[in-house]
C-alpha cells in the first residue's frame, strides 16, 4: 500500500466513524487510571520544560478531541490536529474552545523548535512501521530543545486487518509495535526514552498497551 493510499483510507474511514467515536469514547479515560498517569507524567514534564510553560503542545491524530481537552484541562496549552475533516468537525462542535486542525502529523503546519510537547494518543496505529521514522523526525522538528512526545500505541508485533470499527464498515490496517521498536525508532529521530509503561488489556482490548515517553536533547 502506497503512502497516498493508506493516508486515504484512514481519511475515509475516521470521516464514517468521527460521530460514534466521539460517542463511544468520549468518556473512556475515567476508567483508565494508568493512562491518565502517563497523561499526567506528560504534562508535567511539559509544564517543567524552560520556558515550557508558555510553549504550546500538539494532540497529533486528535480524533473527537477529547483528549485534547484532557490535557487542557491539566493546564498544558493544547491544539489538536486530524486527517479527518469530520473529526476535526466533531471535536470543534464539542469543544469550542479549544483549537482543532485538519493536516497530517507527517507534514505539520508548524515552524522548527516551537512546541513543547507532542501527543500522539494511539496515532501512529495505521502507519506502516517504514513510513515510521520520516513522522517521528517531523516531531523532532517541530519540538523544542526539552520538549516531550508521548506516544501510546498497541503493543505485539505484526499487523492487524480491521474491516469494522464503531458500527460502520472501516478499511484499515493496525500495526502493532514492541515499546524496543518504537524506543528505537524514537532515538533515530534524535528523541531520547525518559519512561515506558505497560499495561495488560483492560475493557474490549485485545492486546498489551504501550506508552513511551521521550525528550528531545
Amino acid at each position: 500500500m502506497t503512502a497516498s493510499s493508506y493516508l486515504h483510507s484512514v481519511r475515509a474511514s475516521y470521516d464514517a466513524v468521527a460521530v460514534d467515536c466521539a460517542r463511544l469514547l468520549g468518556t473512556e479515560l475515567a476508567g483508565k487510571p494508568l493512562d491518565r498517569a502517563m497523561l499526567a507524567a506528560f504534562a508535567e514534564c511539559v509544564r517543567g520544560e524552560e520556558g515550557g510553560a508558555g510553549r504550546a503542545v500538539a494532540d497529533l491524530g486528535c480524533g473527537p478531541g477529547r483528549v485534547t481537552a484532557h490535557l487542557d484541562g491539566l493546564g498544558v496549552r493544547t491544539f489538536g490536529v486530524d486527517l479527518s475533516p469530520a473529526m476535526v468537525a466533531v471535536a470543534r462542535r464539542t469543544y469550542p474552545g479549544l483549537r482543532f486542525e485538519v493536516g497530517s502529523m507527517a507534514a505539520l503546519d508548524v515552524a522548527d523548535g516551537v512546541l513543547g510537547g507532542v501527543l500522539c494518543w494511539y496515532s501512529t496505529l495505521h502507519t506502516p512501521p517504514a513510513e515510521l521514522p520520516s513522522v517521528f523526525a517531523e516531531f523532532a522538528r517541530v519540538l523544542a530543545p526539552g520538549g516531550h512526545a508521548l506516544i501510546a500505541f498497541e503493543a505485539g508485533d505484526g499487523r492487524v486487518r480491521l474491516e469494522h470499527a464503531y458500527g460502520h464498515p472501516v478499511d484499515l490496517d493496525v500495526y502493532r509495535m514492541t515499546p524496543d521498536g518504537i524506543a528505537d525508532l524514537l532515538a533515530g529521530a534524535g528523541l531520547a526514552e525518559v519512561a515506558r509503561l505497560l499495561r495488560e488489556p483492560a475493557g474490549g482490548e485485545s492486546c498489551p498497551q504501550g506508552f513511551l515517553l521521550a525528550r528531545k536533547g
